[in-house]
């Protein structure tokens, strides 16, 4: 005998619901295979989890487009703050600057290597800490740094961070509306177990092949095993 295979997606669980909606709308009450206050059940449930759907898929499509961009601006801007510092470090090179010039910078005075800016957090902490040390110098009446100058880089920082608060927002956006939909999944299986529970009682009375048949109307879905797979298809072989 096939078992039936209860959703275990939400685009399955919609369907579902959306299949029990349609047949209570599209049947009389002594004609529906399931009780009305069952039908209540799906009619008052089914709007909050569409809309529930709806927002979070329409809030992962709006992160994954603005990542794109968000991508963009961060590549960008750590270009320019290794560049930056990459000038520091050529100067120093060179003998225009000390290389105590880098404690400014919060960089070993030592260190001739660009730090690492793979991270978000990394990027943050050290555009930071070079638009501090550069504001420190020019207080200090130091001699700055140009190609690029700060401002560039600050312009470019400051278009990362707010990119970046921007898409931490969308992923917040984004988890409470996964939130919200998990929230409803449960009563989502409830509804769908009653209604099939309900259907399979209404036919009982039929033939397994006439009852299956009627309740898949319904949505109910059945799962055949693989030996009963193999026995219907060598039935079939054996009418040809």
């Amino acid at each position: 005998m096939p078992y039936r295979r209860l959703p275990n997606t939400d685009a399955a669980r919609l369907k579902a619901l959306q299949a029990a909606n349609s047949k209570g709308r599209e049947l009389p009450p002594f004609q529906l295979a399931f009780s009305q206050s069952t039908f209540q059940k799906v009619q008052s449930f089914l709007p909050s989890f569409e809309k529930a759907m709806i927002e979070a898929k329409q809030s992962y499509e709006k992160q994954v487009e603005r990542n794109k961009e968000y991508i963009k601006v961060m590549k960008k801007a750590k270009l320019y703050v290794s560049h930056f510092i990459q000038v520091i470090n050529m100067a120093i090179l060179r003998g225009e600057l000390p290389a105590s010039e880098r404690n400014y910078f919060r960089l070993d005075e030592d260190e001739r290597k660009t730090p690492t800016l793979n991270t978000e957090a990394e990027l943050i902490e050290w555009g930071q800490q070079i638009i501090d040390g550069e504001e420190k110098r020019k207080a200090q009446s130091r001699s700055l740094i140009t190609n690029p100058t700060m401002a560039v880089v600050r312009v470019r920082y400051e278009q990362f961070i707010d990119a970046y608060k921007f898409q931490k927002t969308l992923q917040k956006n984004y988890q409470r509306a996964q939130e919200n939909l998990s929230g409803l999944r449960e009563n989502a299986d409830d509804i769908i177990l009653d209604v099939w529970n309900e259907v399979e009682a209404y036919y009982a009375d039929l033939p397994d092949s006439e009852k299956r048949e009627n309740a898949e109307c319904y949505g109910i879905v059945y799962i055949f095993r693989k030996n009963e797979i193999d026995k219907i298809s060598a039935l079939e072989n054996n009418q040809y």
